[in-house]
């Protein structure tokens, strides 16, 4: 069953890699199908995938095998909320290790150019502290860094 919203993703003819590397990596994700282009269009040929339909942390998702016209761009992001420092690092690690670029404040980049906020629950509820002092400090020590350093956020909260 087509979910009623789904995020379509566009790929110059890696949506399967995409998929399937995204399905091994994150919990709660998986390759539903593919589709192969039933004649030839300006991106492929008869028989090429030209969609696959997949799951990433839940959110249903449609890559779309479109050619080179389109690129992915920071205006677009997943954000993952991982539960502890392990976790943040084996997303980090897959991510940025698979072909990908660290970026600023928990950001990184896959290889296929789609952005991933790598956000520990430790900094959302840091930043959101209703102590505006210790916000403001969580907020300062996360601005200086890539990867989110969870024991690092909460000793700038603790001041």
């Amino acid at each position: 069953m087509v979910s009623r919203n789904t995020v379509c993703l566009w790929f110059d003819g890696t949506a399967l890699d995409a998929a399937t590397f995204y399905a091994e990596t994150f919990p709660d994700s998986a390759v539903h199908a593919v589709h192969r282009a039933p004649g030839d269009y300006p991106a492929g040929k008869q028989g090429d995938v030209l969609t696959v339909e997949f799951n990433v942390a839940g959110i249903p998702c449609l890559g779309l095998n479109g050619g080179p016209a389109f690129r992915h761009c920071e205006a677009f992001s997943f954000q993952i909320a991982t539960d502890d420092q392990a976790e943040t690092d084996r997303l980090w690690d897959a991510i940025v290790g698979n072909g990908g670029q660290p970026s600023a404040c928990g950001w990184c980049k896959d290889k296929w150019g789609l952005s991933w906020q790598i956000t520990p629950r430790a900094l959302t509820a840091a930043i959101a502290d209703p102590d505006p002092a210790a916000a403001r400090r969580a907020f300062e020590a996360m601005m200086e860094m890539t990867r989110i350093d969870i024991a690092k956020i909460e000793a700038a909260r603790r001041g």
